[in-house]
C-alpha cells in the first residue's frame, strides 16, 4: 500500500460512490460523477484509491444458482480433528466448486461453509464423498436453507 493512503479516512464523497456502486456496479463513473456533480477523473481517482487500500475488494457477476440447475443451499458446521489442520483442510476445501463460502469461526465449529447443489442428491455425494473424505475432518453437521430472505452489503 501506498504510504500515502496508510491514514486515509473515507470522506462524504467516497461513502456516496460506494453507495451508489452498491446499488449498481455496473453503472459507468461517467454517471456516478453527474449524479454527485464532480470529474469522472475524481470517481477515477477515488476509486483506484480505494482498490489500493483494500476498501473495494472487486466487483463480481452475481448469477441465480436456482436459474442456473443449482436448487439447494446449506450451511456445513466442519469439526476438524486438530485446529493445526486448518490450512490444510481450507486448500482442499478450495478444489470443491460446490463450497461457495468458507470462515473460520469460534464456537463449536471449527470451519462454517455455505455449499450450493443441484438436488439432494449432489449434495450427498459432495457431504460423503467430497467433504466427509477430507483429511483432517472430523464430522459435519448440515443445515439446509429453505430460502434467503435477506442478502445485502454492509451499509455505509
Amino acid at each position: 500500500m501506498d504510504k500515502k493512503y496508510s491514514n486515509y479516512d473515507l470522506d462524504n464523497l467516497d461513502v456516496q460512490i460506494l453507495s451508489i456502486l452498491m446499488e449498481n456496479a455496473s453503472i459507468p463513473y461517467t454517471e456516478i460523477a453527474k449524479k454527485l456533480i464532480v470529474s469522472g477523473g475524481t470517481i477515477h481517482v477515488r476509486m483506484k484509491k480505494m482498490e489500493e487500500l483494500g476498501i473495494i475488494k472487486g466487483s463480481e457477476l452475481i448469477i441465480n444458482p436456482q436459474k442456473v440447475g443449482f436448487d439447494i443451499t446449506a450451511f456445513l458446521g466442519i469439526y476438524l480433528e486438530k485446529g493445526s489442520q486448518y490450512s490444510d483442510a481450507v486448500k482442499q476445501l478450495q478444489s470443491i466448486k460446490e463450497v461457495v463460502e468458507l470462515h473460520y469461526c469460534t464456537g463449536q465449529y471449527s470451519m462454517f461453509a455455505k455449499i450450493v447443489c443441484r438436488d439432494t442428491a449432489h449434495l450427498r455425494k459432495v457431504l460423503n464423498e467430497d467433504i466427509q473424505a477430507l483429511t483432517g475432518i472430523q464430522r459435519t453437521e448440515t443445515i439446509i436453507s429453505l430460502e434467503e430472505s435477506i442478502k445485502r452489503q454492509i451499509s455505509l
